[in-house]
């Protein structure tokens, strides 16, 4: 049938169980259906007691998952979801909608670990140290201060950031999915030690709520990276300080005050005022939502306190007046569950025959013609990339930059070429 005797009992336990969790399987339904006892069950899952093939059939057909996700070849998976089911406030409701998502982050997870195996490529990280809360020091301030200093390391300067997820991904190595969850949650994020830093965006919400929440989580990767967590739409009013944190450096880090108070002066000295359309035209030159935008004058003095719930007292509806005006946000950030280096991986997995079109499929969450038409889009991008993405594979990616373009600048044209070449800035 297949063959496990090459996969360790306990890691294929720990998929079973798993894999039975996030289905809301209870042992006792998984040993009825299975035709043993309950003890059974937990020594199978335990690893003491191998799984038989025909009980693997069984269980994976039941949990909803193939064959292959269960005895594939490779490490544990990555262990996300333990730690943030404990995060689950059960007050909140759909909890059952949201063991799905965990689990399906903890996959994806394993998947990116498992696709970074087989392409022989070292896990990603370029991480900044983390920030300490301040115990005496104004909250908002630090937030602020710790933003600056972030764009400053990222060099996106005070300007707006419009692909963030792209420059956390490709700049500092965080895994960004992107996947529909309970609609009060906002995200996930998580770290283990095999992975790094992972994050589930909710793909129910617009794409400014998606970007504040992946700013959001990057506050938390800075200042409590190591504690995996929920984070909900509506939170309690006495929010504890991490929370408070992520929220304050988020809009700091979006909407930089610079920036937006030079925007602002601009124009009230072109116009004399500051009108609603103007606000309108903010929130889309930062790609934040209306009442961010709102909340971010506000807090910088710009605009009255209150502004933000006259609005909404008025009955002002953001996303037909930005629709009027023609200033919708910009829909730059990518919407695909996975990361770009994810895919590239699955794709070059493929083409050098480490993965079949099938599990390549199952890799990219799609069917076999989905899959070919991204491997075909992958190619066509590398084979048209101006740098030549092919050659680029096939360079010696350890020779030197500085030693071999200068000695040959050397003997081309002396001195001058020697330091032409040191002038060049390396990537």
């Amino acid at each position: 049938m297949f063959d496990i005797d090459r996969s360790d009992p306990m890691v294929i336990g720990q998929r079973l169980a798993d894999a039975r969790k996030a289905r809301g399987v209870t042992q006792e339904g998984a040993a009825a259906h299975l035709g043993c006892s309950r003890p059974t069950l937990i020594a199978v899952e335990k690893g003491t007691r191998p799984a038989k093939p025909e009980e693997i059939v069984k269980l994976a057909a039941l949990y909803g998952r193939s064959v292959h996700e269960i005895v594939r070849p490779g490490a544990p998976d990555v262990a996300l979801a333990p730690h943030l089911r404990a995060a689950i406030e059960p007050s909140r409701g759909d909890a059952e909608n949201l063991e799905r998502a965990i689990a399906g982050l903890e996959r994806w997870a394993t998947d990116y670990r498992e696709l970074e195996r087989l392409a022989g490529a070292k896990a990603f990280e370029n991480y900044p140290p983390q920030v300490e809360l301040p115990s005496r020091v104004r909250l908002q301030e630090y937030a602020e201060d710790v933003a600056l200093r972030e764009r400053a390391w990222l060099r996106a300067g005070d300007q707006p950031i419009l692909n963030l997820r792209r420059l956390l991904e490709n700049d500092v190595g965080l895994r960004v999915f992107c996947e529909p969850m309970p609609s009060q949650v906002a995200g996930l994020y998580a770290s283990a030690a095999a992975i790094g830093y992972c994050v589930l965006l909710n793909r129910k919400h617009r794409p400014e709520r998606q970007r504040f929440t992946l700013a959001h989580e990057y506050g938390h990767f800075l200042c409590d990276r190591h504690k995996p967590g929920v984070d909900y739409l509506t939170t309690e009013k006495r929010r504890p300080v991490n929370e408070r944190f992520a929220d304050a450096f988020a809009i700091s880090f979006l909407v930089p005050r610079t920036s937006l108070r030079r925007y602002f002066l601009d124009t009230v000295a072109r116009t004399g005022d500051f009108r609603v359309e103007d606000l309108c035209r903010l929130s889309s030159l930062y790609a934040v939502s209306v009442q961010a935008a709102t909340l971010r004058l506000e807090e910088l003095c710009l605009v009255r306190r209150g502004t933000s719930d006259w609005l909404r007292e008025k009955g002002f509806r953001p996303a037909a007046a930005q629709d009027e005006l023609g200033v919708a946000p910009p829909t730059l950030e990518s919407q695909e569950p996975y990361p770009e280096r994810y895919k590239y991986l699955a794709v070059e997995a493929f083409r050098q025959g480490k993965i079949s079109e099938g599990q390549l499929a199952r890799f990219l969450r799609c069917d076999r013609v989905s899959a070919r038409e991204i491997v075909e889009e992958c190619v066509t991008r590398w084979e048209t990339d101006r740098e030549g993405r092919e050659a680029f594979l096939r360079a010696p990616v350890a020779g030197s930059l500085l030693t071999g373009p200068a000695r040959d600048a050397d003997v081309a044209g002396g001195q001058e070429g020697l330091n032409a070449a040191a002038r060049v800035t390396p990537i």
